[in-house]
């Protein structure tokens, strides 16, 4: 089977893309899994596919990680979907689409786009953990997809941190079971800004971007320092996001990300 396919990238995070919405396509672990080889394949951290909404939004939109399992949400991946579902239907300015994780609402401004994201949920602070040579403290919170947060205020520095050993340990934590954790590691630079790595579970390695921890590292960071919304967080790709938010007596709203979503190429690939 001939497939056709489009490449883009949020802030360094890469996807395939696939329009679905006739249904027709079989997404098996196998057929993700080569769609991402960045040898055999066209290579991505996931592939997103476009289909009918069930109920009552424009799209619903499915997210396969590199594993070939489905999550719930990725906030780097929503804001390449709405551009790809947008220009597959003929849309502008805005798009509403279905996750697992609620209805997420997208603004598109030129070659950015502005998420509505879900409710975050489970906010735990100062989980201690004791791993296999030392013992750190990490925060925790649902951005639509569970995440481990750990400030790095004292050691070493962000470029220095073993994310892989210390992300694949954190992920898989007792703590966080069953469902397991990504895991962000972070530090701040100003009153406003930090800079955060990634170890995401399903890639189960490090990534360039990863949209859901830069909202739940912006949340966490103002749970520490009180900083303002919007806080700017400079992902390892370089590039710099916004993480909104507004908080009240009943918890976290009004949930915003704010990025870039670039198409790269198009094509077909047999399968």
């Amino acid at each position: 089977m001939l497939l056709t396919f489009t490449k883009m990238n949020g802030a360094g995070n890469d996807f395939v893309l696939l329009d679905n919405r006739d249904e027709k396509l079989q997404l098996d672990p196998k057929v993700i899994a080569k769609l991402c080889d960045r040898h055999r394949g066209v290579g991505g951290d996931g592939v997103l596919a476009v289909e009918p909404a069930r109920n009552g939004a424009d799209f619903r939109m499915r997210y396969y990680n590199r594993d070939g399992s489905e999550a719930e949400m990725c906030g780097n991946g929503a804001r390449c979907f709405a551009r790809f579902a947008s220009r597959a239907a003929g849309l502008r300015g805005g798009v509403q689409f279905e996750t697992p994780a609620g209805v997420i609402g997208a603004e598109l401004i030129g070659d950015a786009v502005r998420l509505t994201m879900s409710t975050p949920k489970d906010l735990r602070m100062n989980v201690e953990l004791a791993l296999e040579h030392e013992n750190l403290t990490a925060h925790f919170v649902n951005t639509g997809v569970p995440h481990a947060v750990l400030f790095l205020d004292h050691g070493p520095a962000l470029d220095d941190v073993a994310v892989e050993r210390l992300g694949a340990q954190i992920r898989h934590h007792a703590a966080f079971a069953p469902a397991g954790t990504n895991v962000n590691f972070a530090q701040k630079i100003d009153a406003q800004t930090i800079a955060i790595r990634t170890y995401e579970r399903g890639v189960e390695a490090e990534t360039l971007a990863c949209g859901t921890g830069v909202v739940a590292s912006g949340i966490i960071f103002h749970e520490l320092t009180g900083a303002q919304s919007p806080v700017a967080v400079r992902v390892r790709g370089g590039d710099v996001l916004e993480a909104g938010f507004e908080k009240t007596a009943a918890g976290y709203g009004k949930v915003t990300l704010t990025g870039p979503a670039t198409f790269v190429f198009e094509g077909t690939m047999e399968i």
